[in-house]
Formats: structure tokens, C-alpha cells, sequence
């Protein structure tokens, strides 16, 4: 050995390791591919060894600085619990939200909802979810729910939020999303119901809606986007009845009486501000006319009564009446042919009046008509003289120039 040097014999050459030995006979397995080139079985190596102090100390330094980041970056950041809200709660279901998650540098491994200490589900997309809507609850049951959080850097639990669901007389906890309302006042006052109730409503459907309202799905051929994405969430659809329903009876009342397409009971107007319209003041009946009497002198002017379909003609009352036909309407009446001959003449005399009969008509020689004696009926029935007017072939009272009268 000379200085820092070693001397050693290569004993053996096998599988890229070489036997060195010592003088002490030390045996040292060294690396063959460090010898010299040409050393075989027999050759005499030195061997030096020197400690690199430069190369210690940088070694050092980058650990080190690798060590210091790792603390500023990982080290005074980390995960925070979530911090749970209550935001709704009805007769059967609770709305929890919360912030979102804070990870700093760990990952995510799962965000998990508990009631009373019993994992219920795990939260969907909980990077970016940040509330969860529980359904199925009992009455007026006390709950408390929790969330926990696990990430790589460990588990996180929320603060536990109690909360107890309502009774059936409570209405406060009724959401509504307003769609097409085409009467204004209706709406109105169901948005101060529910005001008055301690509910909300939006124009948007959230988590936390309980009720969609509406009166048509929109204001076009097309339903609302609102309108469809209440029935995709199967949110119940109803008019704005139910809501003034709620108020007036100070309770949760069914929603199948009024369903959006059905007919509602017709709601209190107690508590309506709707606004009744005039009504429109009804013509009175024209009172009949009062018969007259005839004047002393000149034509007596006839006043007709009503027509009623039972009523015989003047003209046709004799002691053989025919059985009485129904009656027909204006346009068989012009169709019907005439049925008197346009040549008949009462012959002279007369025969007492008949009871009711009108007042008789003085003829031209100043004799009234009444005291002529009555012919035999003709074969086929006399048109009634108190007609609508129409001048129908065989009317012996048109031809005798009497003023028409209208009724």
C-alpha cells in the first residue's frame, strides 16, 4: 500500500465481477468493468479512494431546497371542513347547501351526506355541486344531518345542522316558480299569499322548488323551458288556486283539485283583491200593448195580441173548430199555398159573435161585419187572421186595405 493506494491480485474473472485479493488475504468483489483494460486472472491492480466534498455539499443544498418547497406549498395550506346551511324545509323533505370545498393541494376522494350519524348517499359531482335536496322525511320529526369530506390529506367533517320538519298546517315552506299567468290580478294576489304565508317564489326553478304555477304552459304554441323542466323533475304543475286554497285554510291542501287542465272549486273571495265588473244593467220588457177603445167614428184600428201557437184565428172559430196543429215557423208559413178562394163573399146577415172575437170591423155600408151570418167552414182549414204580416194569396182582410200592424 503506498499512500491512499491499494494493491490487490485479480484472483478471478466471472460474470462481470472480478476477485480481488489483499495481502492480508482479503477477499473483495469489485466490478469488472472498473479494472484496467487487459487486467486478466493473475494482474496486480491499485486502487485509490477519495471522499468528493464539493459534490456533498451540493447534494445537500438540493435536498434541502426541495424539502422548503414542499413545506410552502403543502405545509401551511389545507383542506377546510364544509360549512353545512339549512335552506328549505317542508312537511317530507330538507334543502341543505353549502360553499364550495376547499382542497388547497389534496385531492378529492369523496364528499359524503349522514343523518343522525348513518351515511345516507354520497354527493354527486361534489367539485362542483354545492346543495342536495333530502325527500321522503316523516312529519314533524326532528333530524340532524353532516356532511363529511375526504381527501388525500385526511377527512374533514361539517358542522351538523338540526332541523325538524313541518307540520301539515305550516305553509311556509312552499316554493314556487311562477310560469304563464295570464290573468294579472291573479297573480298579484297570489304573490301577496304567499307572502303573507312566509313562502317564496321565482321566476326559476331551483333545488328547493316545491310547486310550478301556471294557467297555460306558455304564452305560445310551445311550453315554456320552465314549464318543461318542471316536468322533467316531476315537480307538481297547478294553477294559482291552490295557493290562494293554502291561505284561505291556513293548511297544505291536495294539488289534484287543481291540476294544471282541471277545473278548480271556486277559491274564497275573501281574500281576493279582484276587481268585479259592473254588471251590465238588463233591459227591461217591453210592457204589452193596452187594447184600446175603438174611436167613434172612421175605422177601428185593431190591436193584436201576442202570438201564441194555441190561439184559434177569429176567422176560423165556428161550432165545428178543428183540432188545433202545432205551430210552424215564419218560413213554412210564406211556403203555404192559400186556402181561400179569392171569389167568396159573405152573404148578408149575420149570426152573433163569437165570445173573445175581436171588435167587428164596420163595412162600407156602415153595418158591422160581426152581424153577416157566419159561412160553413171552407174544405180545407182558414189561415189565422193574426199572421205575421205576410201577404199569402186568399187573405180577405189584405184585400180589404187594413192597416198592418207590427208587433
Amino acid at each position: 500500500m503506498a499512500g491512499d493506494s491499494y494493491t490487490f491480485t485479480v484472483g478471478k474473472l466471472d460474470a462481470g465481477m472480478a476477485i480481488l485479493l489483499g495481502e492480508r488475504a482479503h477477499l473483495i468483489e469489485f466490478p469488472s468493468i472498473l479494472l484496467p483494460a487487459g487486467a486478466t486472472t493473475g494482474s496486480i491492480v491499485s486502487i485509490a479512494v477519495h471522499q468528493n466534498h464539493a459534490e456533498e455539499k451540493r447534494r445537500d443544498a438540493e435536498f434541502w431546497d426541495l424539502q422548503k418547497s414542499i413545506v410552502e406549498d403543502f405545509g401551511h395550506s389545507m383542506p377546510s371542513p364544509p360549512v353545512l346551511k339549512l335552506r328549505n324545509v317542508t312537511q317530507t323533505s330538507v334543502t341543505l347547501e353549502w360553499p364550495h370545498i376547499e382542497l388547497a393541494t389534496a385531492k378529492l376522494r369523496s364528499l359524503d351526506i349522514y343523518r343522525d350519524g348513518q351515511r345516507l348517499a354520497a354527493i354527486p359531482t361534489p367539485a362542483t355541486n354545492t346543495s342536495t335536496k333530502l325527500s321522503g322525511l316523516k312529519l314533524e320529526t326532528d333530524y340532524a344531518f353532516q356532511l363529511v369530506l375526504r381527501t388525500t390529506a385526511g377527512t374533514y367533517p361539517s358542522n351538523v345542522v338540526r332541523v325538524r320538519t313541518h307540520a301539515i298546517t305550516d305553509t311556509s315552506g312552499i316554493s314556487v316558480c311562477f310560469g304563464t299567468v295570464q290573468d294579472e290580478v291573479l297573480l298579484e294576489n297570489s304573490k301577496m299569499a304567499l307572502g303573507e304565508m312566509g313562502a317564496k317564489w321565482s321566476e326559476k326553478i331551483q333545488i328547493d322548488t316545491t310547486h310550478f304555477v301556471c294557467t297555460t304552459p306558455g304564452s305560445g304554441v310551445t311550453p315554456g323551458v320552465e314549464y318543461q323542466r318542471a316536468q322533467q323533475l316531476s315537480i307538481p304543475i297547478i294553477q294559482p288556486y291552490w295557493i290562494l286554497a293554502c291561505h284561505s285554510q291556513k293548511t297544505m291542501v291536495p294539488v289534484s283539485q287543481y291540476a294544471l287542465g282541471t277545473t278548480p272549486p271556486t277559491p274564497s273571495s275573501a281574500n281576493l283583491r279582484h276587481q268585479q265588473q259592473p254588471s251590465q244593467p238588463s233591459k227591461p220588457a217591453a210592457p204589452a200593448p193596452a187594447p184600446t177603445s175603438p174611436p167613434a167614428t172612421g175605422v177601428t184600428p185593431i190591436v193584436v195580441p201576442p202570438i201564441e201557437p194555441a190561439s184559434p184565428s177569429p176567422s176560423s172559430e165556428s161550432t165545428d173548430e178543428p183540432p188545433e196543429s202545432p205551430p210552424m215557423s215564419a218560413t213554412q208559413r210564406k211556403r203555404r199555398s192559400g186556402t181561400m178562394n179569392k171569389e167568396f163573399k159573405f152573404p148578408p146577415g149575420g149570426g152573433p159573435a163569437a165570445p173573445g172575437a175581436p171588435p167587428p170591423l164596420p163595412s162600407e155600408t156602415g153595418v158591422p161585419k160581426s152581424e153577416t151570418p157566419t159561412p160553413e167552414p171552407p174544405p180545407k182549414p182558414q189561415r189565422s187572421a193574426s199572421g205575421d204580416g205576410d201577404d199569402d194569396v186568399g187573405s180577405a182582410e189584405g184585400e180589404e186595405g187594413m192597416t198592418e200592424i207590427e208587433l
